[in-house]
């Protein structure tokens, strides 16, 4: 018998999460059966979006939500051969068995040079998002400006990097210097740290004076409202996320300025990069396309330990991450 580490949650978030929201279980896994297999966890991903799914989608005493990228340790299932790894979506554990359903293989010709927890994020669901939220929310087009914020996360450094590729200008805000640095070497045109700024308004005005054709949105609330004001006739708007608001006690309900989004005709849209799963397989050719051409870069905020998972996950939502944050088994 297999014994698993399982990190559930024992009470629902009040506010920002904390340690004593958590519990470290260990139970025995069943032999697999006819079309199973057993995964071991090499790397787990902690993302913005665990916070408000775990409101609406978990009870008390649920293992806590999450994809890994998981090695096959035994198979009775053929499509899934001993050896292999996949990306698997059976939350905060260190070994499941799984029947399949929740598995994707991961590309048979990985680079040996390129570490399996990009497929957790540049070359996985953080690189999809951006490149579906570009292409086929925004439509970006060659010479257009961009204003992306929590640009130095794992979706919107990717975002400001696709953007450049597509010969776009690309303004980025970022909650400290040490990302906006990290945002300047991806090769963002205009910068700004909005927790030093003295006006919002003013930053926006003064990295892009003709404003934004769009605008990929990961944050919400009074960033957004403002930048609204800035938007082009015509402007589009993704909307991916709104981690300003996940740790309010009380939902905040807006609004957004009507008034310029009906004078500049804007087109607002939220999306799930899960609508497009069908072109993963391309997708994640063209991401690692990109990343073996030296035209994506990826940084990693690494935390080794399962034990450190809820820290990790807490770190995220604090902003503590340069890119996306992993944790290593």
């Amino acid at each position: 018998m297999v014994k698993s580490k399982t990190w559930i949650l024992i009470k629902h978030f009040d506010g920002l999460p904390k340690d004593s929201d958590f519990k470290l279980k260990v139970e025995e896994l069943p032999e697999p059966k006819d079309g199973e297999v057993l995964l071991e966890a090499a790397f787990l991903s902690v993302d913005p979006y665990m916070r408000p799914f775990s409101r609406v989608r978990m009870n008390e005493g649920d293992v806590m939500i999450g994809t890994q990228v998981a090695k096959v340790i035994q198979s009775k299932n053929p499509a899934f051969p001993v050896g292999s790894h996949v990306v698997a979506r059976c939350g905060w554990r260190t070994h499941s068995v799984s029947d399949g359903t929740d598995l994707t293989l991961v590309m048979s010709d990985w680079p040996q040079d390129v570490s399996l927890s990009l497929a957790l994020g540049a070359v996985g669901m953080p690189g999809m998002t951006a490149l579906y939220g570009i292409e086929e929310v925004l439509g970006l087009q060659k010479g257009e400006t961009l204003l992306v914020n929590a640009a130095a996360g794992a979706v919107g450094s990717v975002v400001g990097q696709i953007a450049k590729i597509k010969g776009c200008k690309v303004v980025g805000s970022a909650g400290s210097d040490a990302k906006v640095a990290f945002l300047k070497e991806l090769g963002f045109d205009e910068t700004f740290n909005y927790k030093t700024i003295g006006s919002l308004d003013e930053a926006l005005k003064q990295a892009s004076p003709d404003g934004y054709d769009c605008f990929f949105d990961n944050v919400g609330g009074h960033f957004s409202a403002t930048a609204l004001q800035h938007m082009k006739t015509f402007g589009r708007i993704a909307i991916c996320g709104g981690i300003s608001l996940y740790n309010d006690t009380t939902p905040q309900m807006g609004p957004y300025p009507q008034i310029p989004m009906i004078f500049k005709q804007l087109k607002m849209e939220g999306f799930i990069q899960s609508r497009w799963e069908h072109k993963h397989p391309e997708s994640s050719k063209r991401l690692m396309g990109w990343l073996k051409e030296g035209k994506l870069m990826s940084r990693e905020h690494l935390t080794k330990g399962f034990e450190n998972m809820p820290a990790a996950f807490i770190g995220i939502l604090q902003g503590e991450n340069i890119g996306k944050a992993i944790v290593m088994v």
